[in-house]
């Protein structure tokens, strides 16, 4: 799972782009959505999927630091196949409010966030609201999106880590 990285000498270097939108939900919005049932949902456009293998899963963290990146600090993940380009993923949340949102291409399916020897990230991972991280984690509130009505929607994209690509799929 994605909150398996707790600490930063685990995940350095974990810059991410995402880019924030109030704009509607898209023609899309009929598909169903991941995570418990809930008063809102956010649609989320994860680009630059380098290919259609493994999954796309998306952490949900509450409104708490001390939750963020914690093990055992996620509301909950949601996990759809990877399409290549952009994958779109509609997200369930409890109500509207304030979130943090984590995503990495699981390229294997394993349902976890593989790492390279030295503990730095062996998969692609993104944030919302585009966190500025030199080296190390984001913090909560660098990645803080406030979700005030339901069918929002936000972009998320993918940094794949340097070196060959890891495609174990």
């Amino acid at each position: 799972m994605f909150q398996r990285i707790g600490s930063a000498s685990l995940a350095a270097l974990l810059p991410a782009l995402a880019l924030a939108s109030g704009a509607p939900a898209p023609a899309f919005a009929q598909a169903a959505c991941g995570g418990p049932a809930g008063r809102a949902r956010i649609w989320i456009n994860v680009d630059r999927v380098r290919d259609s293998n493994g999954l796309i899963a998306v952490t949900v963290y509450p409104d708490n630091p001390r939750k963020f990146l914690a093990k055992r600090g996620a509301l909950y993940v949601v996990r759809v196949p990877a399409k290549q380009g952009r994958t779109r993923v509609c997200v369930n949340l409890p109500s509207t409010g304030v979130y943090g949102f984590g995503i990495y291409h699981d390229m294997d399916g394993d349902r976890g966030f593989d790492r390279t020897g030295l503990g730095l990230p062996a998969e692609a991972y993104g944030f919302s609201n585009n966190p500025a991280v030199i080296f190390g984690l984001p913090s909560f509130s660098s990645v803080r999106l406030n979700v005030p009505r339901t069918n929002m929607w936000t972009t998320i994209r993918l940094k794949y880590p340097q070196g060959p690509k890891q495609n174990r799929a």
